[in-house]
């Protein structure tokens, strides 16, 4: 459920705001990601999202953010989320 309330990973946002609203006339901010998908034999050094993250900084491109718990029972492998 709270990865509904607050999607904390920036893909998480994007694949979120991809789904369609049960009533029409709500409005929803939706986030296009642009570039290529990596790919998955050769995926990208660092955060495997990194190219085509919003929010990306070069820290992102260096190395792998590792997976934790950042809330209970919510975890995230993101360098931009404290």
């Amino acid at each position: 459920e709270d990865l509904f309330i607050e999607p904390l990973h920036p893909y998480t946002q994007a694949l979120i705001s991809a789904i369609p609203l049960p009533i029409p006339k709500s409005k929803r901010t939706r986030i296009i990601l642009k570039g290529d998908v990596p790919s998955p034999l050769h995926p990208p050094a660092g955060c495997r999202f990194h190219p085509r993250c919003p929010v990306a900084r070069e820290e992102c491109s260096q190395a792998e953010p590792e997976y934790r718990e950042v809330k209970p029972g919510h975890y995230v492998a993101c360098w931009l989320v404290a």
